[in-house]
């Protein structure tokens, strides 16, 4: 257990020079263990992101949440869901994106210059952009990251090179920006809404009504008109969807094109890149201060871990409860979304090192280190298990018949499966199939994929 826990000695502003590194993969990229269990938890944990989309409806991800089911079990699952879960995963595995590019980029900048580094980690993202690529025009999943990532990493990279303290400010831009608009959104409406009761109350007192207090109505009119018709839009998509994902493979595959379609048509890839990117530059200054790969002490992460929970929990479960009341009032949640998913997602990493500096912490904590070094074959393989085996209108068919209770149930049985599968694996492989096939390719030769077998004449010459 010594390479799953660096001493948590010390004082708590200790940044670590050297951690604990395990074996190197074929390609000689360096592994610390405990990024790795972070990586396994966090690529096992995007799943029960993902398996609504996969089960159900991806729009009425987005629209209407009851949709897939609302009893009792399902509100209570979705609620722990939505506070615990929701973006953490995809924000763990940006913050270990940034820290890997620290890693990567360090070490070959010891051995050539920036534009040397700059080549080789531009080859190795493009070649993630094109597995994500793959990942969404041939095995139909929407919701690919790893395109996302290869783009975002782009851009992170040109400013690997700045302090901490400039990564952590370019890094968190995005969520004061959210902050700030989500403020003014909230303000806004609330001040609207008040104005709009106070003209209503005088009308029904028998007062004149203003030429201002008519200009603004029909302003609300108006705007709500346009949330009537994008409800009624969403709905048939809802309904167009469920028709075409139970119908034929060509209507299946059809379908999911159109929805890649209509997803880049709006713009979000820039707003995905833009978060993925600068949670890459968080995670850049966490490793760098030695704070992601467990270079703090106990007592650190401990007041990490109370401190990001006491900001995020209250306000996830606020927003939830927002949520949850499926009413057009303003929500906290316009402001809030980012900062709380950035504090949940660091309490996790805080509980995790805690955990991780225990005896009994580390033995569970341990199998996820093969789910981690499995990483990019885990993920594909939960599109293959979800999209192609348990709920496309062929095999097993069984889109649309279970609810958020079931369906978290379902992801936790895969988890489960996979991790016992990452784990079998490497005890006879080095490196997994879709990793293999990436750094293959970024090497211009076949990587060995079994384990080096070590003979007793090995171990002699080596003596």
């Amino acid at each position: 257990m010594n390479d799953l826990s660096a001493s948590r000695d010390g004082d708590a502003e200790r940044v670590a020079t050297s951690p604990p590194m395990t074996a190197a993969e074929p390609d000689g990229a360096p592994r610390i263990a405990v990024l790795d269990i972070l990586r396994g938890i966090a690529i096992l944990g995007i799943l029960f992101m993902n398996i609504n989309d996969m089960g159900g409806s991806l729009y009425a991800s987005f629209d209407d949440i009851r949709h897939f089911g609302w009893t009792t079990q399902d509100q209570i699952a979705w609620w722990l869901r939505e506070v615990i879960a929701n973006g953490t995963a995809r924000c763990m595995l940006e913050m270990l994106f940034g820290a890997g590019m620290v890693i990567l980029t360090d070490r070959a900048a010891q051995l050539a210059g920036t534009r040397v580094v700059m080549k080789r980690y531009y080859a190795r993202n493009l070649l993630l952009f094109a597995f994500g690529v793959v990942h969404i025009l041939v095995l139909l999943w929407p919701g690919d990251i790893l395109h996302t990532y290869g783009l975002a990493a782009l851009i992170a990279f040109l400013f690997r090179g700045l302090r901490p303290r400039l990564l952590l400010t370019i890094g968190l831009s995005a969520a004061a920006l959210q902050f700030a608009g989500g403020t003014y959104g909230y303000v806004s409406t609330t001040q609207t809404q008040a104005q709009v009761a106070a003209i209503e109350s005088a009308q029904r007192a028998g007062r004149p009504v203003t030429a201002a207090d008519r200009t603004l109505l029909t302003k609300v009119a108006e705007g709500a008109a346009r949330r009537a018709k994008t409800k009624a839009e969403d709905a048939a998509r809802i309904a167009a969807e469920d028709k075409a994902r139970t119908g034929s493979f060509m209507t299946w595959a059809a379908y999911q094109w159109s929805v890649i379609a209509y997803l880049q048509s709006r713009g979000l890839e820039l707003v995905f890149v833009w978060e993925a990117a600068g949670v890459m530059l968080i995670g850049a200054a966490l490793y760098r201060l030695g704070i992601l790969q467990g270079g703090r002490s106990r007592v650190f992460y401990a007041r990490m871990t109370l401190i990001a929970y006491g900001i995020a929990i209250p306000l996830r479960m606020i927003g939830a409860a927002e949520q949850m009341r499926f009413d057009t009032a303003p929500k906290t949640l316009w402001a809030t979304a980012e900062v709380s998913r950035l504090a949940m997602t660091l309490g996790h990493v805080g509980a995790v090192h805690l955990l991780v500096g225990t005896i009994l912490g580390a033995r569970l904590l341990r199998p996820f280190a093969a789910a981690g070094r499995t990483a990019l074959s885990l993920y594909v393989l939960q599109t293959i298990i979800g999209l192609w085996i348990l709920f496309p209108p062929f095999a097993l068919g069984l889109y649309g018949e279970f609810g958020w209770a079931a369906l978290m149930g379902i992801a936790l049985a895969i988890n489960i499966g996979l991790l016992w599968l990452a784990n079998a694996y490497l005890r006879t492989f080095s490196i997994a199939p879709v990793e293999w096939a990436w750094r293959s390719l970024l090497e211009r030769r076949r990587l060995p994929w079994r384990k080096t077998r070590i003979t007793p004449a090995m171990r002699t010459a080596s003596a």
